[in-house]
Parts: C-alpha cells; structure tokens; sequence
C-alpha cells in the first residue's frame, strides 16, 4: 500500500558474530509517530541503525516509499543519542543548524541567505533563537537536545528518526521536543523514537515497535501496549506492568 512507507524485512544484524538483531519485519505508514521501545540492549538503537544503513545488516532490505534507502537519503532525518556527539567540537548553535540544509545543497554551495534564515526559524521553532552563537558544549542537555532537532527540522525531511531523544534533558525541553515532534506527524511526515519511558508511551505515540532482539509486536498502541506483550519483551512478571497502567 502506498501510505505502508517504511518497510523493514527479514532485517538481521550480528556484532562479532553475536546475534542483535534476529530476523525483524514491519511496516509503518504515513504521518505516524511510532515508539521503539524494548529492554535495556534489545537492540532498539541498532535497529535505526541498521534501517538507515549506519551499521551493516546481516541480511534484510528496507525500503522508504517503496524506494531503497539510497534513494530517498536526503528525506532522512537523524538524530543520535546524545552520548554519541563530541560535545568539545568547536561549533557554535547556528552553525550546527545550519548543517541541517547542506543534504539539499548542489555540489560545492554553500548556504544562502535564505538557507541561513530558514536555520534561524527552525532555532525559533525549538525555542534556542537567542543562543545562536553559543558554543555547543556551552548547553545544557535539553538545550543541545533542542539544537540538534533544530538540525534535523532544517533538512526539511519527511523522515525523522531519533535515538533516545529524551534522556539527560530537563522537563520543559521534553515538552517542547515533544510537541514538535507531534506537529511533524500533524504535518504528514513520519517520525521513530527510541524511547524507554513507558509511563509517557501512551500520551507520547500513535504505534509502537517493541522488540527484545526479535520483534515481539508492531502496531497501534493500544495493542502492542499489553500486559502478556510486555512481558515477553521485559521478561518480567504481568502484575509489574499492570501497576503501570498497561494496558487498562
């Protein structure tokens, strides 16, 4: 189907010969903001990896409106765990942002006026406008959060995945994240999140993916976010997710 426009098949990675990710299929559709959430190391970050061709697959093919990855590269949009950045390189906040537009930049140009006033916009977007010419590592944790989604809103994308996007950083910039996230899915386009938070899960997202190595459910929230689901990814007792309000 034509709104299917994520598809993932047979996806298999190995680090070392040791099995991540084993044998992943799903399908998502348009203008959804889908939760990936699972175990601490069942492979959630690998799998955005892995999609986005970041890490080598063992096997598998995905394709984004029914194209390959190659082909729809600059309509992608990413942003890594914050852990995964070099805080120390010196960079300031507009120019971090201002990377955002060089995936639709011809060969050898360089940004123009109107690139650096659309960067700007998305700063005001994000709520960082008046710290333009801060260095990065000058932040805070919600702040850089911020940035970088300002970077990944510069690149006029239509495909935004994010890894971890909520962790180290303060209530009000989750807040803000949140709420433009959801304007993003508002918008058409759709979003991943790599999420650990199961109390927000329900008011964060429309679907979920929930794998533990192996996928163990996909779909609206209502029904992967069960009580018997949760448990075969978490290995934990029912009653522990149920305390949760899981799904009640």
């Amino acid at each position: 189907m034509a709104d299917q426009v994520v598809s993932v098949r047979n996806l298999s990675v190995s680090y070392y010969g040791k099995e991540v990710l084993k044998n992943i299929n799903f399908t998502c559709e348009r203008g959804k903001l889908i939760g990936i959430i699972g175990p601490n190391g069942a492979g959630k970050s690998t799998l955005i990896k892995a999609s986005l061709g970041l890490v080598p697959k063992s096997s598998g093919q995905v394709t984004i409106g029914g194209r390959p990855l190659k082909e729809v590269r600059n309509k992608i949009a990413y942003v890594p765990q914050r852990a995964n950045i070099d805080w120390d390189f010196p960079i300031i906040v507009k120019d971090t942002v201002l990377l955002g537009t060089y995936p639709n930049l011809g060969l050898f140009r360089r940004p123009s006026k109107a690139d650096k006033k659309w960067a700007l916009e998305c700063l005001e977007k994000v709520g960082m406008e008046d710290f333009t010419k801060n260095q990065i590592g000058e932040l805070s944790g919600g702040q850089q959060q911020r940035v970088f989604l300002a970077r990944a809103l510069a690149q006029r994308a239509e495909y935004f995945f994010l890894d971890e996007p909520f962790v180290g950083v303060d209530v009000a910039s989750e807040e803000v994240i949140v709420n433009i996230l959801k304007s993003l899915r508002d918008e058409g386009k759709t979003v991943f999140v790599v999420h650990h938070d199961l109390t927000k899960v329900e008011s964060y997202f429309d679907d979920l993916i929930l794998i533990n190595k192996e996928l163990i459910g996909a779909g609206p929230v209502d029904r992967i976010f069960r009580p018997e689901l949760m448990q075969a990814a978490y290995k934990s007792p029912v009653h522990m997710f149920e305390s949760l309000g899981v799904g009640m």
